[in-house]
């Protein structure tokens, strides 16, 4: 309910006149709103013409709110102010930081904001002092902000109308800005623990935070593979550039893939291959308590972990010389399950209402559904969701909203929550 009362607070602001230029139906600042405060990237209006800086700072502020997670922010200003806070409000905020128990939580609160603090405007420094060469200084600030804000929480928002394909070959924003994106999407549990090996005062990294940075390392590298094999002699796509520009555009394209929706390159001139291969990448996302979206690196990690000791006939799932319940095995394939159900029915209705070819009506909603945002467009400076009716654009701001609450919170609240029961019944044996 927090996260639909932000948006419908967003989308108010921004149908205000001086919010926008031109016109701007309620749908479209519905989709704006959420696609901003999920965190998204997706676009129907172009954010650059169509908003005005009043606009702009309204999108960056349900960003930043949107990422950091509207529970979260909310006990963190409670706590500015010296507000006594109770064992409901601490179990919210363990739930909403994804932090494993319940002692110290409002010191790793406190650590989580001055780490996005210290990241986000190290990243503004940077891109403010990169943009300073292209505008008058006034501006390369806000744009600096406001794309460093935008790549930590994993948005996608530009305030470019053609995203930062301006700037295929900078290897200062190609670097800076899928390093930000990274930042977020590993989790802020992560990065504690990051930090407290660094200074020696941790002697043992988790295994959750090994599973996390392996994964995310393959992931990326994978995915980069994959881009320069299909697209390194498509012409439409990377064939025409050189060596250095197309290992710059699949790095860039890969860590995008994943987390964010910001791109140097026209998604549009992908192979289907390439699109199919960018779906999996996306519904994978980022990892557990980060800004990114998706059913999370360690579902993947588990589900791939499970499925090889059951191949090898073991029951004792293990890495890192850590033991791994069947209990989290089984949590991971469920999330697939239930995420893959959604995603295929969205696909096809969508595919049939809005009479659109099937695969990227399938990149488009992977991409609503894991809070992405990258897209193969309407043909100009839009989102693919900018050629749906209103109707297909309501079902994106479902995915979009679905992908940011989670996919077991989400069905929790459509179904309920299972009642405990003191009955076991005598084992059934079936064959498979």
């Amino acid at each position: 309910m927090s996260f639909v009362i932000l948006i419908g607070v967003g989308a108010f602001m921004l149908m205000l006149p001086f919010a926008h230029n031109g016109e701007l139906s309620f749908i479209d600042a519905i989709f704006t709103a959420t696609s901003a405060t999920c965190v998204t990237g997706l676009i129907v209006k172009d954010t650059a013409t169509d908003f005005t800086p009043f606009g702009h700072a309204i999108i960056l502020t349900l960003i930043q709110i949107g990422g950091l997670g509207y529970m979260t922010a909310v006990t963190f200003f409670a706590l500015m102010r010296r507000k006594k806070l109770g064992y409901r409000d601490r179990l919210i905020l363990k739930e909403s930081l994804n932090h494993p128990g319940m002692s110290g939580i409002f010191r790793f609160l406190k650590i989580v904001f001055a780490s996005i603090i210290i990241i986000e405007v190290t990243g503004a420094i940077i891109l403010s002092l990169r943009f300073w060469n292209d505008m008058p200084m006034g501006d390369a600030i806000w744009f600096g902000f406001f794309h460093s804000i935008s790549a930590f929480n994993n948005a996608g928002f530009s305030l470019f109308s053609t995203n930062l394909m301006d700037y295929r070959r900078d290897l200062t924003i190609n670097l800076t800005i899928p390093f930000l994106i990274i930042l977020g999407g590993l989790g802020y549990l992560v990065l504690l623990e990051l930090y407290n090996y660094r200074k020696q005062s941790l002697l043992r990294l988790s295994t959750h935070t090994k599973i996390v940075l392996w994964t995310t390392g393959f992931l990326i590298l994978s995915s980069m593979a994959i881009i320069l094999s299909l697209e390194w002699t498509n012409p439409k796509s990377l064939g025409a550039m050189d060596t250095y520009e197309k290992i710059l555009s699949a790095w860039f394209a890969s860590v995008n893939y994943r987390t964010a929706g910001f791109n140097t390159v026209d998604f549009s001139t992908f192979t289907d291959s390439d699109l199919f291969f960018g779906t999996i990448y996306m519904v994978i996302g980022g990892s557990p308590g980060g800004t990114a979206g998706g059913i999370k690196t360690t579902a993947f990690a588990l589900a791939i972990i499970g499925v090889w000791y059951t191949l090898r006939g073991e029951n004792n799932p293990h890495i890192f010389r850590r033991s791994l319940s069947a209990y989290q095995i089984n949590k991971a394939y469920a999330i697939i399950f239930v995420a893959s159900f959604y995603i295929l029915v969205s696909t096809v209705v969508l595919s049939q209402s809005e009479h659109l070819p099937f695969v990227r009506t399938l990149f488009e909603t992977c991409s609503a559904f894991a809070t992405v945002g990258v897209s193969t467009g309407n043909g100009g400076v839009l989102s693919y969701s900018a050629l749906f009716s209103d109707l297909g654009k309501f079902n994106i701001i479902l995915l979009m909203l679905m992908g940011r609450i989670g996919v077991f919170a989400f069905t929790i609240v459509l179904v309920g929550k299972a009642m405990q029961s003191r009955i076991k019944y005598a084992e059934g044996k079936v064959i498979i």
